[in-house]
C-alpha cells in the first residue's frame, strides 16, 4: 500500500457509508471493470438509482479532506434489493488497494441492518465460486453455500456459489 493511501486510513475510520448518488457513478464503474464482477455499467446503476431499490445502494465514501487531488473519492460499494421478502445483494466490491481493512464488512454489515429494519427474512448472492476472500467475508456474517450454477459467469467463465443467510441470525461478525 502507498504512503498516500496509508495516510488515508492512519485515522481509525477515515470513510462513511452513504447512498449512491448519480455523481458516484463513474467510479463505482470503474471499481466493477476491475473487481470481476458480472458487468451492469452506468445505465445499469443509473436505471436502479431512478427506482424503489435507491435506498439500497451504498458507497463507502473517503473522506475528501485527506485525499490528495484528484484522487478516487469511492473505496467501494454495495448494490442490493428486496423482493419476496428476501435481500438480494446483487453487486459488491472494493477497490483492490482498500480491501482487507474493513470496509467491505462495513459495507455489508449496514445493508444486512437496513434489511433486518425492513423485516426480511433471509438474504441471498451470487459469487465467483474461486472467489475465496468474499466466500470466507460471507461466512463471517452467517451466509452458507446452498447451491452451485454451472457456467454462470462469463470473461472468464466459471461456476457461481448461492450463498445465503438467514435474518435470525447475528449480524456483527467482531
Amino acid at each position: 500500500m502507498s504512503i498516500t493511501k496509508q495516510a488515508i486510513l492512519a485515522s481509525e475510520r477515515s470513510y462513511s457509508i452513504s447512498r449512491m448518488t448519480e455523481h458516484d457513478l463513474l467510479e463505482v464503474v470503474e471499481i466493477e471493470e476491475t473487481s470481476g464482477l458480472s458487468r451492469w455499467g452506468w445505465a445499469a446503476y443509473y436505471a436502479e438509482l431512478q427506482g424503489k431499490h435507491a435506498p439500497l445502494m451504498l458507497v463507502a465514501r473517503l473522506d475528501g479532506t485527506k485525499l490528495p487531488n484528484r484522487a478516487s473519492r469511492l473505496a467501494g460499494y454495495i448494490v442490493a434489493r428486496i423482493g419476496a421478502g428476501e435481500l438480494h445483494i446483487n453487486n459488491f466490491a472494493v477497490r483492490e488497494s482498500y480491501r482487507r481493512l474493513g470496509i467491505g464488512q462495513e459495507l455489508l454489515s449496514t445493508i444486512l441492518n437496513e434489511g433486518t429494519a425492513r423485516g426480511v427474512s433471509a438474504a441471498f448472492l451470487e459469487l465467483r465460486a474461486g472467489n475465496a476472500a468474499a466466500q470466507a467475508l460471507y461466512e463471517k456474517f452467517g451466509f452458507r453455500v446452498t447451491a452451485r450454477r454451472k457456467r454462470y459467469y462469463s470473461d472468464p467463465t466459471e461456476d457461481a456459489l448461492v450463498m445465503t443467510r438467514a435474518f435470525s441470525q447475528r449480524l456483527d461478525p467482531r
